[in-house]
């Protein structure tokens, strides 16, 4: 594919980036010929260590389509980080932004200008305690139904590995490898027309979750579990449990 709209601050990203995770990881990297060569897209990827931006970002420079990742809007106010997120084109999200079509018009200007937005759709690191996606938060799914672009899923597996979720020590060897697969397109089209309710942009949600882990257990060799982990009826769940913990304590009590 041929290397389009990179720039200075991308290329000089590259030359930083690139030579430690060459040392780092070993690479088994599939599914490039489903990133388009031309017009705009949305890749959507699960998220299992701190460190895997870097190497999702690694895969998709070497297509040729760099991405443009949403981001905390704080990362680009100051400084050599700031200055390298808007040299590189990455897209501030104004998390206190009440209207979330608007918060996501960044992403959609630069589909529409024919660019790759990258959307993390778990909108944070997995906590399903085998590292499998979550459900997924609806961003991704609202800029895909508003512009029609590809959605194409990509899983990746081995970063997680050197760091797993929210530690803070890496494990450096043995020398892990990052195996990262892009699938075909999500079809989406069946949404195509419809009003954007919150149904609907839930149940389009869950049909590119179920993309991205497919893609996902590919990788791994195994089976996913049936319901995806869902961080809101966890928190249900513990907060029910704690009543009912209390509930019997004051009974011993009396």
């Amino acid at each position: 594919m041929p290397r389009r709209r990179i720039g200075f601050w991308y290329r000089l990203a590259a030359v930083i980036c690139k030579p430690p995770l060459v040392l780092l990881l070993k690479r088994d990297w599939r599914g490039m010929e489903n990133i388009p060569a031309d017009g705009g897209f949305i890749t959507v990827v699960n998220h299992n260590s701190y460190i895997d931006p870097l190497g999702y970002a690694h895969y998709q420079y070497n297509t040729g389509r760099v991405p443009r990742f949403l981001a905390k809007s704080g990362l680009f106010r100051k400084g050599f980080v700031g200055a390298a997120m808007r040299g590189t084109g990455q897209i501030p999200v104004y998390r206190e932004s009440t209207d979330a079509l608007s918060a996501f018009r960044a992403a959609i200007d630069a589909v529409q200008r024919g660019e790759c937005v990258a959307f993390y759709p778990e909108g944070t690191l997995t906590r399903d305690p085998d590292g499998w996606p979550m459900t997924g938060k609806t961003g991704a799914a609202r800029v895909a139904l508003q512009t029609r672009c590809p959605v194409v899923p990509v899983a990746q597996w081995g970063c997680n590995e050197v760091l797993p979720p929210y530690a803070k020590k890496p494990h450096l060897f043995p020398r892990k490898t990052h195996r990262v697969l892009a699938g075909p397109p999500v079809d989406l089209s069946r949404f195509y027309g419809k009003e954007m309710t919150a149904d609907v942009l839930r149940e389009a949600t869950e049909v590119i979750m179920a993309a991205i882990t497919r893609q996902l257990e590919e990788i791994r060799g195994e089976k996913a579990p049936a319901t995806p982990y869902d961080p809101q009826r966890e928190r249900r769940e513990q907060r029910r449990r704690t009543r009912a913990q209390r509930a019997r304590a004051e009974g011993q009590g009396t």
